[in-house]
């Protein structure tokens, strides 16, 4: 699977990064993201491969798995120099302050982008039972499992921007949260805002 990312979330001295997102202008992730890369930006721009079909041939393009964003580490002190940047619309922000992202969401999209399971983009779940991953490259991961066709797949958000994403799983890779475990991780911090739910469609 494909990323465009420098996507490490600790800096040299151990400091964890703070992930804001940039909206960009239509279509232009890729080079809003090799600008601010060239400017001295940590990005994190995740894409994925679809198959397009023409006339003659079928071709495989990657194309940005949040169309429209892509993430940014530390812009705090240079916010100038982000939102001057060709392609850039804005920084999302709260209160007039870029909007953090949990850097286990960030870890959690860059781990299923960086893996060999398909990925796509989703629409966004909020609510259900929460699974998480107890074996193989995304353990430790939690998110929505739902079933389409013969496929399992885990729904990965970012909670902040209304986005998901969504990774084909082995539904035996997985097990259930229970709902005291999931309002425990809630209440203290831990829960990766990656919720579940079993659903068919």
């Amino acid at each position: 699977m494909h990323t465009e990312s420098i996507s490490l979330n600790y800096t040299d001295a151990g400091r964890e990064k703070q992930w804001c997102a940039v909206q960009t202008r239509y279509q232009h992730e890729h080079l809003t993201n090799q600008i601010l890369d060239n400017k001295g930006f940590e990005t994190f721009f995740p894409t994925f491969a679809r198959i397009r079909q023409w006339k003659d041939r079928k071709k495989k393009i990657w194309e940005a798995l949040f169309p429209g964003y892509l993430f940014v580490a530390d812009v705090a002190e240079r916010r100038v120099q982000v939102v001057t940047t060709p392609g850039v619309c804005s920084i999302v922000c709260f209160a007039n302050l870029p909007a953090l992202i949990p850097s286990h969401e960030i870890e959690s999209i860059r781990r299923a982008v960086s893996s060999a399971y398909p990925v796509e983009p989703h629409p966004y779940i909020k609510q259900g039972d929460r699974v998480r991953v107890n074996e193989g490259p995304l353990s430790g991961i939690e998110g929505v499992l739902i079933r389409k066709g013969s496929s399992t797949r885990l729904i990965l958000s970012i909670e902040m921007l209304g986005r998901a994403a969504a990774v084909e799983i082995d539904s035996a890779c997985v097990e259930r949260i229970s709902p005291a475990a999931a309002m425990r991780d809630q209440t203290i911090g831990f829960s990766v805002n990656l919720h579940a739910q079993i659903a068919s469609y």
